[in-house]
């Protein structure tokens, strides 16, 4: 809403909407979630039109993550997740993904070669990301486990039949 009128007093001129502001808005999650995923989706277009300036190994790890990070959204969109766990999730895909690519896309080509120490830096990050992300998956669908055994606790407790002994019976 900002950029739209800030970009109306300084002539925006490609008229262009970001994909985050196409989506129908919703509750404040859900608009969290559909930003947050338009995000993934922009990050997918840089990688795959940056796919010739990186290692192939480079590339398969960034599409692992997308793939994790692809369904964990997929999952959050049709369960839940704590505050806590969707801004990780927010920060992984806006922040500690695409900075590290777009610096390591800076770096001459010789120092993107597949055995290079800029390389083996950028894939010890980008493992540590994927074992975050992988753990925050795990989080989210161990909290819905969780979640689901309390209610049921909830319901032997409130309605345990063990309990009742009716007359007559």
């Amino acid at each position: 809403m900002v950029a739209k009128f800030l970009g109306s007093l300084f002539g925006n001129s490609t008229g262009q909407q970001s994909v985050a502001e196409q989506l129908p808005s919703g509750s404040p999650a859900e608009d969290e979630l559909k930003a947050t995923a338009a995000a993934l989706e922009e990050l997918r277009r840089n990688v795959r039109s940056s796919g010739a300036q990186l290692p192939t190994v480079v590339y398969s790890r960034f599409r692992q993550l997308d793939d994790i990070l692809g369904a964990l959204i997929g999952y959050i969109e049709e369960s839940t997740a704590s505050t806590e766990q969707r801004v990780l999730l927010d920060a992984i895909i806006t922040d500690y993904l695409p900075s590290p690519l777009r610096t390591y896309l800076m770096l001459p080509a010789a120092s993107r070669l597949d055995d290079s120490r800029d390389t083996a830096v950028l894939l010890e990050q980008l493992g540590m990301l994927e074992s975050t992300a992988r753990n925050l998956d795990n989080q989210v669908r161990t909290g819905a486990i969780t979640e689901l055994a309390v209610h049921g606790r909830f319901l032997r407790d409130k309605f345990d039949l063990g309990s009742l002994h009716l007359e007559g019976s």
